[in-house]
Parts: structure tokens; C-alpha cells; sequence
């Protein structure tokens, strides 16, 4: 694999599930390295105007966790390539989060980015997927401070997920010396960087 791949994003059951199924693989066969699939969550805080528009679509269409688990597994089934399941704590919390990993390991999943579970707030999220074998992302802004970006790479994680600029999605974001800089200070031979927020143009990437 490159050093540098696009990963993708979706939310799952939008506009439905057989859609975006469809999606996600067509995704894949245009060449994505990675792909990021959403569980669509009614009170999310980190979708801007067009996420929350598609959760809500999804819901609307009788999205559930069991059918978001079941629509990935035919997904992994299909591909080798990294699926990375973004989601809120909401639905981490109300399967239980040891049984919602497990859900995520079944179903093929390499990793899990759920941001408002940090690692020293995480209900146990880090040690139930080191148990199972499974990735937890841990998500950083450009801005953090030093003090705890160190406490975050002390976790030798394999995979960061960077947002490079604060704020909700779907502002373009630009990217200046500062974001390459900030990039580059939570990369290294053993950390993959995950950047998003804002990535519209081929140019960005």
C-alpha cells in the first residue's frame, strides 16, 4: 500500500442500505485504501448540515445497529481493504460497549473511531478492543496541546484520526504549513494518520 491513501466516507442506510452498500463498494473499486462507514446517530456533535441530513434520512429509513453490523459484514466479506466504523458513544453505551466491540470484530471491522469515548473516558472501549483484537482510533484536532497529544501517542496507537481543523464537517477546510506541520508532529513509522474534516478536492488530498 502507498504511503499516502485515500480513505472515504459514508453513513450506512443512506439513502438506504442496499444503496449504500452499493456505495461503499463502488467506493472501494474506485480505489479507496480505507473506508470510514457511519452509523447514522440522531444527536451527533461533530456532522455538520449534509451528515446530519443523511443520519436523519437513514433513521427516517429504519437504520438499526444490527442491520449496520450485518450490511458491513457483506462489505468485508467483499474486500481486504481497512473498514473503520465511526460512530458516538450513544450507541456504543446502550449494547454495551464490550458487546458492541464484539459486534464490530465479528463483522470484520479493523477499527473503531468513536470521539466522544477518549481513551481516559472510553467506558472501557481501549482495553475491550486490545482484548479482541480490534483498533480504537483515538481522534485529535490541530490545536491540541502537547501535554495531551503526548499522553495519546504513550498509547502507541496504531492509527490517529486528525481533524485538521476544529469545528463540525462540511466547511472546506484549508490546509497551509500549520496542518502539514501538525500532521507530520503525530506521524511516524508506526502511527498511520487518519486526516479529515474538510477534504473535498483532489488538491487537498
Amino acid at each position: 500500500m502507498d504511503k499516502y491513501t485515500v480513505m472515504t466516507h459514508l453513513v450506512a442506510g443512506y439513502p438506504d442500505m442496499d444503496t449504500s452498500k452499493k456505495i461503499a463498494l463502488a467506493m472501494i473499486d474506485g480505489g479507496a485504501g480505507y473506508l470510514e462507514i457511519q452509523f447514522p446517530f440522531s444527536d451527533p456533535i461533530a456532522d455538520g448540515p449534509l451528515i446530519q441530513e443523511a443520519c436523519t434520512r437513514s433513521i427516517a429509513g429504519g437504520f438499526t445497529v444490527d442491520s449496520g453490523f450485518r450490511m458491513i459484514r457483506e462489505i468485508t466479506g467483499q474486500t481486504g481493504i481497512p473498514v473503520f466504523l465511526m460512530t458516538y458513544a450513544n450507541l456504543a453505551a446502550a449494547a454495551g460497549v464490550r458487546e458492541f466491540v464484539k459486534k464490530a470484530k465479528d463483522s470484520g471491522i479493523s477499527g473503531l473511531i468513536i470521539p466522544d469515548l477518549p481513551f481516559d473516558y472510553d467506558e472501557d472501549l481501549y482495553a475491550a478492543c486490545r482484548e479482541m483484537n480490534i483498533i480504537s482510533v483515538p481522534v485529535v484536532v490541530q490545536g491540541i496541546s502537547e501535554s495531551r497529544l503526548k499522553k495519546i501517542l504513550d498509547l502507541k496507537p496504531q492509527y490517529i484520526y486528525a481533524a485538521v481543523r476544529k469545528g463540525i464537517t462540511g466547511e472546506k477546510s484549508g490546509i497551509d504549513g500549520r496542518t502539514i506541520e501538525f500532521l507530520e508532529s503525530i506521524s511516524g513509522e508506526e502511527i498511520k494518520v487518519l486526516a479529515g474534516f474538510g477534504i473535498r478536492e483532489k488538491e487537498q488530498i
